[in-house]
């Protein structure tokens, strides 16, 4: 959702024709919570997890609003982002109900030590959240953006890439750690060749691989090839569909940042879909989505810095930080290297891990105006050929 569409929802509301509901989501079950026009009493219903039931509900609680003598315009429902995702966002939308998804970490929760916690009462808060925002204290709560279908499919191939290398890592640790539990050092399992030499490895006493640890290893090796294997699919589909399709939708973005010398195209999809064709409004609001803005603590005279927030998206966070330095590496002569070379000539370690979370931000900010205005950052080197 764009902010001019937030904005649009703060103004007018009326809450004699406003049917507002949030909906508490479980596997099993739905609590509807709602505020009915003319109904004293706040309906709080529970349903089984069907999307019919509580589209029905919202047209019985509709009719008594109508009964009660309020010609009700607008239904606005909320529930928090969670597993379920947005599917029944949009399901509701097409049926033309107005509905919201609300970051569940940005509803005000009473600070006890052992405070009570229940569906009924998460509903509640939920609805005092939802009910303040809607008469335009926008910082009640904040709304997640509802992706569109084709936009939350276009993610996957990214998330499942950045899973599988997840995996890989932790299966070429686990076989190492193995190897060296035995005394067997300096063995690269990573070999297209690797399960041929496994059988001739020796410890230091100079008996072979145990048996089963020999087994063991081999499942591993066969597992490894499995996740290469699915890895070298997603990149090789990834191409594919870049050049067939180098004007389709968002694959402009993705071939002008493949084109920037160190940045390769697993960055730029990962960078494109997660963070730069979300439509943000300005600088501020990309370096906030991107994690890398930092959290004041200031109280009468005491002025400190508590590092970063990290209350954006943690993919574009990791990921830029691993493109500062290779930015550092491969665009030795643009203006922000030359910048950070600067800011952290005198520095120590600590100096330089601190200015290159600066340097990701602002090379997170020079690529969205990259790709939103054409504006190069200065210096900046291009590939002969991107893909």
């Amino acid at each position: 959702m764009q902010r001019n569409d937030l904005n649009r929802s703060l103004v007018a509301f009326d809450q004699n024709s406003t049917l507002v509901a949030v909906v508490e989501l479980s596997l099993q079950s739905w609590l509807v919570a709602g505020v009915v026009p003319g109904v004293k009493r706040e309906p709080l219903k529970k349903l089984s997890a069907d999307r019919e039931r509580l589209l029905a509900l919202l047209e019985r609680w509709r009719n008594e609003a109508i009964k009660a003598g309020h010609a009700i315009s607008r239904i606005a429902v909320a529930f928090e982002a969670g597993r379920d995702g947005f599917w029944l966002a949009r399901w509701l939308r097409e049926r033309g109900i107005e509905v919201y998804v609300i970051h569940a970490s940005s509803i005000p929760m009473p600070r006890e030590h052992r405070r009570a916690k229940t569906d009924r009462l998460d509903t509640a808060s939920l609805k005092r959240a939802f009910l303040g925002w809607l008469r335009g204290e926008a910082h009640h709560c904040r709304m997640a953006q509802i992706p569109t279908f084709e936009a939350e499919d276009a993610k996957r191939p990214t998330r499942e890439h950045e899973s599988l290398v997840g995996e890989r890592t932790r299966v070429v640790n686990r076989m190492k750690a193995t190897l060296v539990r035995l005394g067997i050092t300096g063995f690269n399992v990573k070999l297209r060749k690797a399960a041929e030499k496994l059988a001739a490895l020796r410890t230091p006493e100079g008996a072979p691989i145990p048996p089963n640890t020999l087994a063991e290893l081999c499942r591993g090796l066969a597992r490894l090839a499995m996740i290469n294997a699915q890895i070298a699919a997603i990149e090789r589909a990834r191409l594919l569909r870049l050049k067939a399709a180098p004007q389709h939708g968002t694959h402009p973005m993705i071939l002008m940042l493949a084109k920037i010398l160190g940045l390769g195209i697993e960055t730029a999809d990962m960078l494109v879909h997660e963070v730069l064709a979300r439509g943000l409004r300005d600088h501020r609001a990309v370096g906030r989505y991107g994690g890398l803005t930092g959290s004041a603590d200031e109280s009468g005279s005491r002025r400190r810095e508590q590092g970063l927030a990290k209350a954006g998206n943690g993919r574009v966070r990791r990921g830029m930080l691993q493109l500062a330095w290779r930015w550092l590496m491969h665009q030795k002569d643009s203006a922000l290297t030359h910048w950070y070379r600067e800011r952290s000539a005198n520095g120590r370690g600590d100096t330089r891990k601190t200015m290159i979370v600066a340097l990701a931000r602002k090379l997170l900010i020079a690529l969205w105006r990259y790709v939103t205005t054409g504006e190069l950052p200065a210096g900046v080197v291009l590939k002969a050929k991107a893909i």
